[in-house]
């Protein structure tokens, strides 16, 4: 299967006074058609930067760096704004965080989703407004035709987020990079638009790059699943792999924090991650998790590599012997 993202050694940093806060440093992955990826960690950790920085998209005071960013043979390094906003909403999409402030109030929904045709294909109106009608029907709206004269404040959470994914695929995009696409919705509506893109990315052979900060979601979508922590990748393999078999003490101590339905008993007290991530300000040095870790040892401040064994990667001192065996110790303990 080809690769059709590819990023190494990926950085932002964003100057602070008279220091640099180094939000995103060193991420390396790979997106292959029809793949879903999905991108772990809390609040803080990274992620949406650097999903913004892949689309360029960051703010303006933030510097981007990568040894490689490349989509479907583009170098996004050297693209000119004018190719950026070719590829943009083209063949590349993101759906945002927000459903409900990422639609324009002052436009209606039709307005909205057409113009991301009308933009890039310089097709006619009628038939980015097909195509518009076909797209909402396909993200579950009824009574899609009438829909397109509505303005967003006249529809709901769900239903903003399912335009958000109509418009998404307007133009028939390679892959799309979802930034916590279900972070406003209920538990119901968030389980509907998973299965939704999903299905989608089934049906159009879409890369998905999925950001969210639940392991109950990655469980159900990933393929790949990518854990960040303070700006790094601290484990990265297949979802079996990282979930049946975690490797790195932070990601243990996410699945702990998440009750697991037919195992975790009714009242039973989830785990917790003790401590504050470190501040990004500056250098950091060893591992950055070494604070809050449960296992942490000397040679930890100087460790800051990633270990590789069978398409699994972890950011520890423990190899993988050590560490499978501390996983099944905290399994045990927890049963």
């Amino acid at each position: 299967m080809s690769n059709i993202l590819e990023v190494e050694n990926l950085r932002v940093d964003i100057p602070v006074g008279n220091q640099t806060l180094h939000a995103v440093r060193g991420i390396s992955f790979s997106l292959a058609r029809g793949e879903t990826l999905c991108i772990v960690g809390e609040s803080g950790c990274g992620k949406s930067l650097t999903s913004l920085a892949v689309m360029g998209l960051l703010p303006r005071a933030a510097r981007r760096s990568a040894d490689r960013l490349e989509f479907d043979g583009i170098d996004l390094m050297r693209a000119s704004r004018r190719q950026m906003q070719k590829i943009r909403g083209n063949r590349l999409s993101m759906i945002f965080q927000e459903p409900m402030t990422s639609l324009n109030p002052a436009y209606t929904i039709g307005d909205q989703l057409e113009e991301v045709m009308l933009w890039h294909q310089k097709v006619p109106r009628e038939k980015a407004r097909e195509r518009a009608v076909f797209l909402l029907e396909k993200v579950g709206i009824t009574g899609a035709a009438k829909r397109l004269s509505q303005y967003p404040h006249q529809l709901s959470g769900g239903l903003r987020q399912r335009v958000m994914i109509a418009m998404s695929l307007m133009c028939g995009p390679s892959v799309i990079i979802a930034d916590e696409p279900t972070t406003a919705l209920d538990v119901t509506i968030q389980a509907q638009i998973l299965l939704l893109l999903s299905e989608l990315q089934r049906e159009f052979d879409m890369g998905l790059v999925l950001i969210t900060h639940d392991l109950g979601v990655v469980a159900r979508i990933a393929d790949r699943v990518m854990v960040m922590y303070a700006g790094q990748v601290v484990e990265h393999g297949s979802a079996k792999a990282v979930f049946e078999t975690p490797l790195h003490p932070y990601t243990r101590g996410l699945m702990e924090c998440m009750p697991i339905p037919g195992k975790t008993p009714p009242g039973q007290h989830l785990g917790s991650i003790p401590g504050i991530v470190p501040s990004l300000i500056g250098e950091i040095e060893g591992c950055a998790f070494r604070d809050r870790c449960p296992v942490a040892r000397a040679g930890c401040e100087r460790f800051d590599e990633l270990r590789r064994a069978d398409g699994h990667a972890w950011r520890c001192i423990m190899d993988a012997q050590e560490a499978r065996g501390h996983a099944a110790a905290r399994e045990e303990a927890h049963q």
